[in-house]
């Protein structure tokens, strides 16, 4: 059984027909540019695509009337995990001159706007845009950007291990799994857990890792016995989100995740955005740029909705009781 908090959008289905007759210009075909930082393409491939994320914005567009194979050609590709290519897969996006170009993460945007200041970017998950130079400023992006960030500051990533604390009070060795190439560790989110850790008085080891390579951080964490994983809500993680879950699940490690996604397929705790959300609310943007607004003038947008995900399936086969306090908490229980 599941327990959940919905939101309705109000009147979307009604509006879905209008919208769907408003698409510009009968005729023209549309080509959207889809980079993701990590995740295969073939988890963005197809109408209905493995990645949730993913699959949320596709399913955006085509409640908006864009419909692959009729009026619009999506070009999907991602850098699998390598810093090194963001550049080139841009730069082909634009030479096939897409109209727009979403991206998954800050990392792609900064990517992208460096190679062009013309063709439109979407951003569908951003982090401290107006800090890093993306945009003049969250009201008026004052360029070729805009979008969604997907968390509101550093702190949120304090409030994560909080609540893992709150969760396993006697718990006080944690394994921090960040991302060797995002520099999660030293950028102010580390910086964030790091404060809260010391705080709360829990030793954090650090277990950093490449795109799809955990052999040494898995090796460190199980070496230096650590009692709870919290891992870093990067790109890459989110895309290797199976991999580490099968590891928490063998080495019965309690976790924490960024993402809800990560909970759905067996780890324990998750608290942070859905990113689904901001991915179908990235088709809008998508939508408002092709019928002709810049994305100079569309605000960035941050999230207001954050959710506590628990798996009690998880807690459960670890041998951990919820604090009810916590469950009172949740947005969601898995069960």
């Amino acid at each position: 059984m599941v327990r959940r908090a919905f939101i309705t959008i109000v009147g979307g289905s009604i509006l879905a027909g209008p919208l769907a007759c408003e698409v510009q210009q009968a005729g023209k075909v549309y080509r959207i540019g889809l980079i993701a930082a990590a995740q295969p393409v073939s988890e963005m491939a197809g109408p209905e695509p493995v990645s949730p994320s993913w699959r949320a914005l596709v399913q955006g567009l085509r409640a908006l009337g864009y419909v692959e194979g009729q009026n619009l050609i999506l070009e999907r590709r991602s850098a699998e995990g390598r810093y090194e290519r963001f550049s080139d897969v841009v730069a082909e996006l634009v030479r096939l001159k897409a109209d727009v170009i979403v991206t998954g993460s800050t990392q792609l945007a900064q990517t992208a706007k460096a190679v062009t200041t013309i063709v439109p970017i979407v951003m569908a998950a951003s982090v401290d845009p107006v800090e890093v130079g993306l945009v003049m400023s969250l009201a008026r992006p004052g360029g070729n950007i805009t979008g969604l960030t997907s968390v509101v500051g550093p702190e949120i990533e304090a409030k994560r291990l909080e609540l893992l604390r709150a969760m396993l009070p006697s718990v006080s060795r944690v394994a921090y799994l960040g991302s060797k190439e995002n520099k999660d560790w030293g950028r102010p989110w580390g910086q964030s857990v790091r404060t809260a850790a010391q705080a709360l008085g829990v030793s954090l080891v650090l277990a950093e890792h490449t795109p799809r390579q955990y052999t040494d951080a898995f090796a460190r964490i199980s070496r230096e016995r650590a009692e709870a994983l919290f891992v870093s809500a990067s790109p890459t993680a989110y895309a290797d989100r199976g991999l580490i879950v099968n590891f928490a699940t063998r080495t019965r490690l309690p976790s924490s995740f960024g993402w809800r996604e990560a909970v759905e397929l067996g780890g324990l705790m998750s608290y942070g955005v859905t990113l689904a959300d901001n991915f179908r609310r990235a088709a809008t943007y998508v939508d408002k740029i092709l019928k002709g607004a810049k994305p100079a003038d569309l605000p960035v947008e941050q999230p207001t909705k954050f959710e506590l995900v628990i798996n009690l399936k998880t807690a459960e086969a670890l041998g951990l009781t919820v604090p009810p306090s916590i469950l009172a908490r949740a947005t969601e229980v898995i069960e």
